[in-house]
């Protein structure tokens, strides 16, 4: 399992993107949630209302997860994968029948 970390600019974004992944059987389930964001933006410090994605996949869906954030987001997202060494079983053998090969 790994699990994909990444921001959009709002909420609404974060759940268009997340729905856009599930209906491409792309990840087992996405979780999203408001944030604030400070980010270096050329000399300046900027402080933002964002939307967090915590995206639970497997590894051989990153890169097309990657294609895809990068193709929605617009701007240059951070997208970092996390790899998680050990989950249940059940939800490991649930998680196999709902993503996509």
């Amino acid at each position: 399992m790994v699990l994909i970390y990444t921001t959009c600019k709002d909420t609404k974004d974060a759940v268009r993107l997340g729905n856009e992944i599930m209906n491409r059987h792309l990840a087992s389930a996405v979780n999203l949630w408001p944030i604030q964001m400070i980010m270096r933006v050329g000399t300046e410090v900027k402080n933002e209302l964002g939307a967090g994605m915590l995206i639970k996949t497997m590894e051989p869906k990153i890169a097309e997860i990657e294609e895809l954030i990068e193709s929605q987001v617009g701007i240059m997202p951070y997208i970092g994968a996390i790899d998680i060494r050990r989950f249940n079983r059940a939800y490991r053998e649930w998680m196999a029948t709902v993503i996509k090969e």
